[in-house]
Parts: C-alpha cells; sequence; structure tokens
C-alpha cells in the first residue's frame, strides 16, 4: 500500500519546467560546478510503504525505556508526576502552541490572561508580592536570583548551600565568572545546612545566601534561623524549593525570604529527556523593577474593560546590552500554560492531596528499603518525597541490574558527590503504588 502526499502530478512538474524553461529539475543546478556535486546515490535504506514505516518506527521506539513501561524512582529535579490529560489537550491548541511573544496586547488577550494567571498562581504558592511570567528552567532562575542579589546589595559574594543542586551550583558558578561574584559552599550536617558553617561564612560582602527546601538530598530545612543569621548580616535570602512540596510545607513568604525561584516541570510537564522545563521567579515589591524576565501586568481599555500587557518593559530586551538587569529576554510561555492548566485542573484540594501522597508513599518506601539487608539510612532529619539510602554494593551495578527487571533505581550520588559514594538518591511520587514499591524492596534485596 502506498499513498502519496505530495500533491504535484507528473503534468504539473512538466507544466512547472516549461514555465521557468528548462528540461529537468537536474538543469536547475547546472550552475554548480560539478565537482561539488554529490553524483552517487545517498546511502539511505530503501523507501518504505507507511505501514511499514510506522512498524519499523515502533520497534526503533521499543528499544527505548519509557516511564510508561519502567517503574521509575529517579528524581532529582526532574519528577514522573501524573499529568492529567487535560494538559496536553489544550497546550496543543493552535492559538497556543504556536504563539510567540504578546508585543500586540490587542491581539493577544487569550495568552497574557494565561500568562497573568499562571504569575497569580506562583504568587499564591510561595506568598510572594509578585512573580515574572517565567525563566528557562530551575537553575537558571537560581543563577538570576544571585545576580539580581549582588546588583541591588552591591556586594559579590554569595553562600550556596553543598545541598543544592548540583547542576545549579554549576550554573551559578558559571554566571558568576562572567558577572564577576564568587560563590562559597556552605557546609551541611545531617543532610541539611550547618548553622555554624553558615554564621561563619557571612561577612559584609555576602550579597545573598542561596538554600534549597526540600534539599537536593531530599531533606526538609530549618529555615527560620537560616533567615535570621542572613538578614543580620544585611544579605538576602534566596529559596529553590520543589512546587509541589508547598501544598504541605510552609510557603517561603512566610520565611521572610527575598526571593523564590525552583523548577516548575512537576506542574504538568512531561520528563522529556530534560526539557524543555520551567523555571519561577517570584520576589517582593520592593525588589519587583529589578527581577528579570516579563511581567503581565492588567489594566483596563479606553471603554474600562479589563486587559493584559507586557508591564515594566524598560528591561533586557528593550534597553542595552550593558544596561541590563539581565540576560534572560524571552520566557517558557508554552511550558507556563501547562502549569496553569495543571494547577487549575488539581485546585487546591487536588495540589495538597498530591503532596500528601508523594509524602505518604515516600515514608512507606524508606521503611521498606531501610529493612532489606545491605541498605542502611544516612540521615535522620525529615524529607518530603525524596530519601538517600545506603547500599553494600556500588549504586551504578544495582541500578543496571534494576533496569533489567523493568525498574529505574534512584539517582548514584558518588557522580556528584564523592564522600556519598554508594548511596542513592530515592525519589517516590503520587504515582508510585505499594505493589511497586513492594517489588522494589523485594529486586532491591535479591540483588544485595
Amino acid at each position: 500500500m502506498n499513498w502519496s502526499y505530495l500533491p504535484n502530478t507528473e503534468q504539473d512538474r512538466k507544466e512547472m519546467l516549461t514555465v521557468i524553461g528548462v528540461a529537468s529539475a537536474e538543469e536547475l543546478f547546472a550552475h554548480i560546478p560539478k565537482k561539488l556535486r554529490y553524483d552517487q546515490q545517498l546511502k539511505l535504506p530503501a523507501a518504505m510503504a507507511e505501514p511499514e514505516l510506522v512498524k519499523h518506527m515502533q520497534e526503533l521506539a521499543a528499544k527505548n525505556a519509557d516511564i510508561n513501561h519502567y517503574t521509575c524512582f529517579l528524581g532529582a529535579g526532574a519528577y514522573d508526576h501524573y499529568i492529567p490529560s487535560v494538559v496536553d489537550h489544550i497546550v496543543r491548541r493552535s492559538e497556543f502552541y504556536t504563539a510567540y511573544t504578546q508585543y500586540q496586547p490587542e491581539l493577544s488577550q487569550g495568552y497574557l490572561q494565561v500568562l497573568w494567571e499562571y504569575q497569580s498562581m506562583i504568587c499564591e504558592l510561595t506568598q510572594m508580592e509578585v512573580a515574572n511570567a517565567s525563566l528557562y528552567d530551575g537553575g537558571s532562575a537560581v543563577a538570576e536570583a544571585a545576580m539580581l542579589a549582588c546588583g541591588v546589595k552591591n556586594r559579590n559574594k554569595v553562600l550556596v548551600a553543598q545541598n543544592v543542586h548540583p547542576h545549579y551550583r554549576q550554573i551559578l558558578n558559571t554566571y558568576g565568572r562572567d558577572w564577576g561574584f564568587e560563590t562559597v559552599e556552605i557546609n551541611c550536617q545531617d543532610g541539611c545546612v550547618n548553622l555554624d558553617s553558615l554564621e561563619k561564612l557571612l561577612t559584609a560582602d555576602t550579597a545573598a545566601v542561596i538554600v534549597q527546601n526540600p534539599n537536593f538530598w531530599g531533606g526538609i530545612e530549618d529555615i527560620r534561623p537560616i533567615e535570621r543569621l542572613t538578614h543580620a548580616a544585611g544579605a538576602l535570602l534566596i529559596m529553590s524549593v520543589d512546587p509541589i512540596s508547598l501544598g504541605l510545607l510552609e510557603p517561603p513568604g512566610k520565611y521572610q525570604a527575598d526571593i523564590v525561584v525552583g523548577e516548575g516541570q512537576p506542574l504538568g510537564m512531561p520528563l522529556s529527556f530534560g526539557g524543555p522545563y520551567l523555571g519561577f521567579f517570584a520576589t517582593t515589591q520592593k525588589l519587583m523593577r529589578k527581577m528579570p524576565g516579563r511581567i503581565v501586568g492588567q489594566t483596563t481599555d479606553l471603554n474600562g474593560k479589563r486587559g493584559f500587557v507586557l508591564t515594566l518593559q524598560a528591561r533586557e530586551q528593550h534597553i542595552r546590552r550593558e544596561k541590563a538587569t539581565s540576560n534572560i529576554c524571552s520566557n517558557e510561555a508554552l511550558c507556563a500554560l501547562a502549569a496553569t492548566v495543571y494547577l487549575s485542573a488539581v485546585g487546591k484540594a487536588g495540589f495538597k492531596h498530591i503532596a500528601e501522597l508523594c509524602t505518604q508513599k515516600a515514608h512507606y518506601a524508606y521503611t521498606k528499603l531501610t529493612a532489606v539487608p545491605g541498605v542502611s539510612p544516612l540521615f535522620t532529619a525529615p524529607f518530603f518525597k525524596e530519601f538517600i539510602v545506603k547500599m553494600n554494593r556500588p549504586v551504578a551495578q544495582v541500578n543496571k541490574e534494576l533496569l533489567a527487571t523493568n525498574i529505574i533505581g534512584g539517582l548514584d550520588l558518588g557522580c556528584y558527590y564523592p564522600e556519598l559514594a554508594q548511596c542513592m538518591l530515592v525519589c517516590v511520587t503520587e504515582k508510585r503504588t505499594r505493589p511497586e514499591i513492594d517489588l522494589f524492596a523485594e529486586r532491591l534485596g535479591a540483588i544485595l
């Protein structure tokens, strides 16, 4: 069965060539010297009929391990949460899917309203006063927050906890080399920030303290003493948070955080091999004019009807680059739309329930795994949906054997922290079931 999706018939082609004044398509390339032409057949497989091609592509796709056929206990910044079908349905609508920048508000009211709603939801989640229309990802949001702090405080040192995501710290160091600020790591104790280390590192040239909560190791930080020490030194407190955790934990605004950032992927975005993702950024009204990225504002038109516009636009995309507060001149509008639809779909009660399920299932998994001979807990700090276990074998070997049984194990922390060799960071979201967790513990026991 062969179908042609090319609309031109052989007669159509002949008529076009006649109008052009050439006898064949090859004559169209006569001006290209022969020595530059490839005069052989390309080494490609023979053409297939559509049913054969579809089957071939399905066979290729089946070689990949995916979360529809494997049970995933891997997190570390990208999470296997359930995505309601309505998210994909709305995101794929052409008026959203193909839209670009909303520079002409009279033509973009729908998308501008979505982004305004997104900003409002991020403010409600974080209990901060203003949020932008998104950044590229959680890592760039952390770096942008550090740049803002250094500019506002006119200082050049940023303290970052050792248990902040390693990728975020790498991005921070890269930005720091270009923008001229120094990053210094705060030591940790029992999986959380060591307050003595923080207090010793705080100096008059400290612009900001960056902590993650829950941190990269899964632990829930005690933010209040960190906030007191930070503000006593005249520095800004930057918090990177897992948005799903805000269904249970107190929002950063209650801790007097100055800037709140994070990775928005858990809010309705698939894993997708690492992107595109969404960086959210919220701050106080005092720092609003220094905030990077776009802000959508609410206004009224000449007839008094509510409307939406890009506001505070005298920023990086409209002024000389050397005077800009940031190099971010775009946003992740489609991902922000996904987050908006996700939050609207699950609602306040559903959002809280998802967070509760993550916590309950993670603690059940912790109990089951730490009872396995050869597995031991590492830290005693409270945790949300991720935790660390230490094993009597290299994690890479364990994960290889788990993968052979259709289980994606946790992160090998030795790749980022040599002192945590043979330690696995395990993630449990609301999607994991009791039988899946039990099977994970059973297979782990057999391997060890």
